[in-house]
């Protein structure tokens, strides 16, 4: 134990060092809250000047938790970077002199990746809630409305669960350009185009990002299920990801 321990403060170490992956955690605090302030003055506007381009099925509970899924874009980043970085740049040969083991190393920056992304997921969701309430004004609602408490803890869970997503496939591809290609288009607007086509709307439903928005929508009776999805798919993705990194060579 005290040898995982060692390397999981390795990989943070390295994870505060490598300029990129903080970059992408600081996006995501970003563009989480500007979206969310965006987003939240926006519907302000709407509302009080009787916009009919208002979304039939808008909420100020569920809009507060708008800013966050544009934001998971650069938690996806994050998740790819911590682990293909040192596949392309060679210093995943450093790392396994320092750490043979290949699974205790897999799993440090598993871990590591996790315990990042819930540190900043947590804060974030909850402070963009409140950000989006604040700019709708009197149009907004509280934290603790019917179904919020809920959301925002399967947010914080969502986010998590697809920076893992992100490690796994990483480590399976070897490279970040290949996950990034996949993933960010996926996420930004693949998946919700698949899900409005009556051939392949069915399918979309299981992918993870669209069944794990289940997590985070605040009157979902789907959410359990979601999550069921979102942890296979990520299990998924991590095990393949194990199996590539294990049989590497150099």
């Amino acid at each position: 134990m005290s040898e995982t321990l060692a390397a999981a403060r390795a990989e943070f170490t390295k994870m505060r060092a490598v300029r990129a992956t903080s970059v992408a955690l600081l996006l995501f605090v970003a563009v989480s809250l500007f979206i969310a302030a965006l987003g939240g003055w926006s519907a302000k506007g709407a509302i009080e000047s009787g916009n009919p381009g208002l979304r039939s099925d808008f909420t100020p509970e569920q809009a507060g938790l708008d800013g966050i899924l544009y934001g998971q874009l650069a938690l996806i980043v994050f998740g790819v970077l911590m682990m293909s970085g040192e596949y392309t740049s060679g210093m995943m040969r450093v790392s396994l002199l320092a750490v043979p083991r290949r699974g205790r190393l897999y799993l440090a920056k598993t871990a590591v990746t996790a315990v990042a992304a819930l540190a900043v997921a947590l804060p974030v969701t909850v402070v963009s809630y409140l950000v989006s309430q604040l700019a709708l004004g009197p149009h907004g609602s509280t934290l603790d409305a019917d179904g919020v408490p809920r959301a925002l803890a399967g947010a914080v869970v969502y986010l998590t669960l697809m920076s893992l997503l992100a490690v796994g496939v990483a480590a399976a591809a070897r490279s970040a350009v290949l996950p990034l290609a996949v993933l960010l288009p996926l996420v930004l607007v693949g998946s919700q185009i698949l899900s409005v086509i009556g051939a392949t709307k069915e399918v979309a439903r299981w992918f993870p990002d669209r069944a794990g928005a289940q997590m985070l929508t605040v009157d979902s009776g789907d959410a359990l299920t979601g999550l069921v999805v979102l942890l296979a798919w990520t299990a998924a993705a991590l095990t393949a990801g194990w199996l590539r990194h294990r049989s590497w060579d150099g």
